[in-house]
């Protein structure tokens, strides 16, 4: 099954104004893997045929290219050196400063299939058993609402398992269900996961002192990544942090974040948090 230059046409602008991915040209072989099994499953011969029934307002068609064309890349403790950055300077520098409160906020704004928010709770239940009467708020979401009901059911095959979990976590952490292996409830419970398109309009959310936002920016062109950004800043305490990956930055897009000085670890402080202040004084 071929996709014409007209249908591709479509098929991303369809895209980037739902789901704010950006398709250059080029990527026509990615539409065609991704969609053809669509296509196919849901009786259509053709990408034409596909295209129509999307013009057309289906919107479990609309949902599933929207869904087949998000990348859903993850893995326990990616990267690792920001849940380094998490243990040894941010969260103990917040547990400082809401002694008062004994609260924190953590959104991860693409959680996919759930390993970066269960990883954050494991890291945190090995690190900080201080935090255990504390009210620790983890809110997770994602566009794919297929990945989401994965993550909530937190099973994992022996792949996924090998790709950065250390082995005192799944010992500790996991049971053997089938195949597969499922995170013990104690740990699921503590992550709430829903639905979020961050180039639409968000949901009323609170003010968090942890943002995760890594690795999916890079997806989206300048104008939505100056508008998540914006609001990212409103939803972002003022003394809190905002991580993305390692290949993003707010640099030329927007002036309201700062990054910290920590080697690859992508995370950002508010311009005019005492953090930045400190980075200011430091330079000078």
């Amino acid at each position: 099954m071929t996709i014409s230059p007209q249908e591709f046409d479509y098929i991303r602008t369809f895209i980037c104004e739902h789901a704010g991915i950006v398709l250059e040209t080029g990527k026509e072989y990615l539409v065609e893997s991704r969609l053809a099994p669509i296509a196919k499953s849901r009786g259509h011969a053709s990408f034409a045929s596909l295209v129509a029934g999307v013009r057309a307002g289906d919107l479990q068609l609309k949902r599933a290219v929207i869904e087949a064309m998000t990348t859903n890349e993850t893995t326990f403790f990616r990267d690792v050196a920001p849940f380094e950055v998490l243990r040894e300077h941010v969260i103990p520098q917040l547990m400082e400063s809401r002694r008062a409160t004994r609260e924190l906020k953590i959104w991860y704004g693409a959680s996919s299939t759930g390993q970066e928010p269960y990883s954050v709770v494991m890291m945190l239940l090995q690190h900080f058993p201080a935090l255990a009467d504390w009210k620790v708020t983890h809110y997770a979401t994602d566009i794919n609402i297929d990945v989401i009901e994965r993550a909530r059911a937190g099973k994992y095959n022996q792949v996924e398992m090998n790709r950065g979990l250390p082995a005192t976590y799944l010992v500790k952490h996991f049971e053997k269900v089938g195949t597969e292996w499922q995170l013990k409830a104690a740990v699921r419970e503590k992550v709430r996961f829903e639905q979020l398109n961050l180039v639409k309009a968000w949901p009323t959310l609170p003010t968090f002192d942890i943002i995760m936002l890594r690795n999916v920016m890079i997806y989206f062109d300048t104008e939505a990544k100056r508008q998540i950004l914006t609001k990212l800043s409103r939803h972002l305490a003022p003394d809190g942090y905002l991580f993305l990956g390692g290949a993003e930055t707010t640099m030329g897009i927007v002036d309201s974040f700062k990054r910290m000085q920590f080697e690859r670890a992508g995370c950002y402080c508010k311009t005019d948090s005492p953090a930045a202040n400190q980075l200011r004084k430091g330079a000078a």
